[in-house]
């Protein structure tokens, strides 16, 4: 049996009033703060260099902590992101049965060293049966998932994303004392731009 609900204690979807709100698991929760949209956005960043490899980028905040710069105000920022697939090489049903396979392995192995420690009798046998079961069970899964792509993904591939530029990037209260740093370090930056 239920009870209908009074007009001042009933919970009203999209009304702005706290008191509301449903009880939880964690007891009355309060209405959100603000206006509703998150927390205030970022502090304003200046661009103190502008760099072709992320290596260089890396380098100058290294630098600057190095230096004791508060390098929690400092951003890496990648631009022009290119998005690069590498083919490793082709894959047939055998060669994904053999990668299912080691997969497989490793979990039996795993598996097995587990049992293995509460295993009273012959421990290394326990291991053993369970790196060959998880062997053949990994390269009966892997030549099954080959099979059921019908052909449409005979390779290998590793995904990468690449930018064209990397910005080093500080909070604007602190981008003197950035540039200072970097002005005795021996990489130079080109471009520095208010972002």
């Amino acid at each position: 049996m239920t009870r209908p609900s009074t007009a001042s204690t009933a919970w009203h979807p999209g009304m702005p009033s706290g008191n509301n709100l449903p009880y939880g698991p964690g007891g009355h929760p309060a209405a959100p703060s603000g206006d509703g949209h998150g927390p205030p956005g970022d502090t304003a960043s200046v661009t103190i260099g502008s760099y072709p490899d992320y290596p260089s980028a890396q380098r100058v905040v290294d630098y600057l902590a190095d230096n004791r710069f508060p390098v929690e105000r400092t951003s890496i920022v990648g631009t022009d992101l290119t998005l690069v697939e590498t083919v490793m090489g082709r894959l047939t049903t055998g060669r994904a049965a053999l990668v299912g396979a080691g997969t497989g392995a490793w979990f039996g192995l795993f598996i097995g060293l587990l049992f293995g420690i509460f295993t009273a009798g012959n421990w290394l046998a326990v291991i053993l049966v369970g790196l060959v079961i998880g062997a053949i069970w990994g390269a009966v899964f892997g030549a099954v998932a080959h099979a059921m792509t019908g052909g449409q993904r005979d390779f290998t591939s590793a995904s990468s994303l690449r930018a064209a530029r990397y910005a080093v990037t500080v909070d604007a209260d602190r981008a003197e004392q950035a540039r200072q740093l970097l002005a005795r370090m021996h990489l130079t930056p080109t471009g520095a731009t208010a972002r």
